[in-house]
């Protein structure tokens, strides 16, 4: 009987002892798995904030994309509109200019054009090129500005198809001085647009 107890009670006890070691390392296993838990949830917690703050950046920058692009085809626009103006301006100034042959003022002008393309060209020969409606013109300003200049003048039996104005050469054909309205045109076109430009990037300095 005594044996039988003694041999009980240390199977009680190795089995208490095993029970207690069991426990503990389920209760270890369960704090392991809880500070695992809380790890992974605040690795995932950063994970979300990182992804969300790269989403907001990457939203930014289509945005700022977006809005410049939107700017940019806005500008193009805006300047395609004014470079049809400037155009519109220029030809309805070209009809103007065709329509004024016989007006004083048109005489002025011409006599002032001719009077300052004589001498450009270097030469004491030249040859005076126009549009045929003003060849008659050309004749008369002619006549009264030999008498104040030495040079030479021909006018070319072969009108030139131009608004108004002159093109002078030199009698051996080796200088032009181009001084038709339409040449002072086309000379004043990169003025506009550049005064344009200016306004345009002012506007655009306002609006930053």
């Amino acid at each position: 009987m005594s044996s039988n107890s003694a041999l009980e009670r240390t199977i009680n006890k190795v089995l208490s002892k095993k029970e207690t070691e069991l426990i503990s390392q389920i209760d270890a296993a369960y704090q392991e798995s809880l500070k695992n838990i809380e790890d992974s949830k605040s690795k995932l917690e950063a994970e979300r904030t990182k992804i969300i703050e790269s989403a907001k950046k990457q939203a930014e920058n289509l945005k700022r994309q977006i809005v410049g692009s939107s700017r940019l085809n806005a500008r193009n626009k805006e300047l395609l509109m004014l470079e049809n103006d400037v155009n519109e301006a220029f030809e309805k100034a070209k009809a103007r200019l065709m329509s004024s042959g016989k007006e004083e003022s048109y005489k002025s002008l011409m006599t002032r054009i001719i009077e300052d393309s004589l001498p450009t060209v270097g030469s004491d020969e030249v040859v005076i090129e126009c549009n045929k409606n003003d060849s008659e013109l050309v004749k008369k300003i002619l006549a009264e500005s030999t008498k104040k200049s030495r040079i030479k003048t021909k006018i070319s039996d072969q009108p030139i198809n131009v608004i108004g104005g002159v093109r002078v050469k030199s009698a051996d054909n080796t200088m032009t001085f181009d001084n038709t309205l339409d040449s002072r045109i086309e000379r004043l076109k990169p003025l506009i647009r550049k005064n344009v430009a200016r306004m345009l990037r002012g506007t655009a300095g306002e609006e930053e």
